[in-house]
């Protein structure tokens, strides 16, 4: 069940328009907006890095404030969660960061193949009833659909604390892009210092909850 709207969401959106991204209502416009991602930006050329599912906006904002050079676009269908992601983007006077309230499933229709220098999925709904595998972002199918919009030599970032959607997606990562990187423990390995910590990171971690994740590259030789 989705989040009952807060009283105050439109206006508080309203204040955050210079990092939002309209979605068109319509699905047929929607297309249109496909290789006009870039122009969001001060800076179009730059690399562009996506998130899917920012949550509250702590990573995302965290990384754009670590990496001015490089764009950085985030989705999130709750608007009641997009909206804290949004507010925190505009009074860290973030410039290289853009929102998108809408679903992953849009991503086709808004990113062209090869577009994507970054991919990074963290603490996703583990949909926990087998039949509803097809639903988790680390499906193999989805798994190709983000390898096409990777550049040669793009990465996808994943990370969990849920272990079942870990061993799960370790053999849909095998099947659909090999990893380079797998860690039942992210806070103990060699990419430890470098790690961003999301809010849901944090909170399982001081449960003592171990960080999954995984870490691939799409090779230069696909398209």
């Amino acid at each position: 069940m989705r989040p009952r709207k807060k009283p105050n969401l439109v206006p508080r959106l309203s204040r955050c328009a210079s990092v939002i991204l309209p979605v068109p209502t319509d699905p047929k416009e929607i297309p249109a907006l496909k290789g006009h991602i870039r122009d969001a930006f001060p800076n179009p050329s730059a690399p562009l890095h996506l998130e899917i599912g920012c949550g509250k906006g702590q990573f995302i904002c965290e990384l754009a404030s670590r990496n001015p050079s490089v764009n950085f676009l985030a989705l999130e269908r709750e608007e009641n969660v997009a909206v804290v992601a949004a507010e925190r983007a505009v009074e860290l006077g973030l410039q290289n960061v853009r929102f998108m309230l809408c679903d992953a499933e849009l991503l086709p229709l808004l990113i062209e193949k090869g577009e994507l220098m970054q991919i990074y999925i963290n603490f996703c709904d583990p949909w926990h009833k087998h039949r509803q595998f097809k639903r988790r972002l680390t499906y193999r199918v989805r798994l190709e659909l983000y390898k096409t919009l990777l550049a040669d030599g793009g990465e996808l970032w994943f990370k969990t604390d849920n272990y079942n959607l870990f061993h799960f997606s370790t053999f849909e990562f095998e099947a659909a892009m090999p990893p380079y990187f797998v860690t039942r423990d992210l806070h103990n390995s060699e990419y430890a210092m470098d790690n961003i910590i999301t809010e849901y990171e944090a909170y399982f971690s001081e449960l003592g909850q171990p960080i999954y994740a995984i870490r691939a590259k799409k090779p230069a030789e696909q398209n």
